[in-house]
């Protein structure tokens, strides 16, 4: 399982709550704070988290959301926009119409231009159809063993994730993930972490004991040891996680506060055998949209290109 050691993110110009969005992510809170003000904490928490990634060594490219036209979803590009070990980029169908505006033609000419990009995939013409797949929100990869896991959703349509996986040479394994509610869980990044080494994994939340034993083979199969987490620690975001590796091949394990609060003395210790917990604080951003650290991460797993 390969680890991204440069990542991109992008800081907000006009974070807020975003009603198309809450449609279907209940994981979502309203607010009676004002607009300004919920940007200004959603920015004081993006600076501090870049400025503790750096401190760790991991490279980020950081890019400014645009004020205009105003996107209160752009902090999560992961939905829009992934890479690949093997040179690709990809572009996706996104369920909301304005979350679409976060796709930017500048910030793929920024990868173009810094690193080895084969083949630039655009999958935004399934949105015609209705059909959504967002990015590494809807899709946890597997690059090493071509596998894509998935929990479907209004925002993982099982036509547009068959259509990318044979695209892309991967098999598709796909799951009905419920919330403590019972209702399906927006993305597949908030129900399951795939590391290198280990997976953790929302068992509750997949309710057909088929598709819970297919999944747990699989992760199993490709010796990935599993740490099950419930449906109160999901939504804590405990299953929105990210292993990356800095510049002297350490591991990180990037999780918010919240998240680490949730978790039992065990399972950071399991964790803890396999890479460092990293916790950064940013209850506005999750709170707001729903969403953590993960949603907040597009991995660069590029080439990059030579100085001249």
């Amino acid at each position: 399982m390969p680890l991204a050691s440069t990542i991109l993110m992008i800081r907000p110009a006009a974070f807020g709550f975003n009603a198309e969005t809450a449609a279907n992510n209940f994981f979502q809170k309203t607010t009676i704070f004002p607009s300004t003000t919920i940007q200004q904490a959603a920015l004081k928490e993006f600076d501090s988290m870049t400025g503790l990634l750096k401190e760790k060594e991991i490279e980020i490219i950081i890019i400014d959301d645009t004020p205009e036209p105003a996107k209160p979803s752009a902090v999560f590009p992961n939905n829009w926009l992934s890479t690949s070990p093997d040179g690709k980029a990809f572009v996706y169908p996104m369920y909301a119409a304005n979350r679409r505006k976060e796709k930017r033609e500048d910030i793929l000419q920024i990868l173009a231009e810094k690193f080895i990009v084969t083949d630039l995939q655009d999958w935004s013409e399934l949105e015609v159809e209705g059909r959504f797949l967002e990015g590494t929100g809807s899709m946890v990869i597997d690059h090493d063993n071509k596998l894509i896991y998935a929990a479907i959703s209004e925002r993982t349509n099982p036509a547009a994730l068959e259509k990318f996986a044979t695209a892309n040479g991967f098999s598709a394994v796909a799951f009905l993930a419920t919330d403590r509610n019972g209702q399906p869980v927006y993305h597949t990044n908030v129900v399951m972490t795939l590391g290198e080494k280990f997976a953790i994994l929302c068992e509750e939340a997949i309710e057909e004991e088929w598709e819970l034993i297919a999944v747990k083979q699989l992760l199993q199969s490709t010796e990935h040891e599993i740490i099950p987490i419930t449906k109160e620690q999901m939504h804590s975001f405990a299953g929105n996680m990210l292993e990356l590796k800095n510049s002297a091949d350490k591991h990180y394990l990037i999780l918010s506060q919240t998240a680490l609060n949730s978790l039992t003395n065990e399972q950071k210790e399991r964790l803890s055998n396999y890479t460092e917990l990293l916790p950064v604080s940013i209850p506005t951003i999750e709170d707001t949209e729903g969403g953590s650290v993960r949603c907040m991460i597009t991995e660069i797993f590029l080439k990059k290109k030579e100085a001249n």
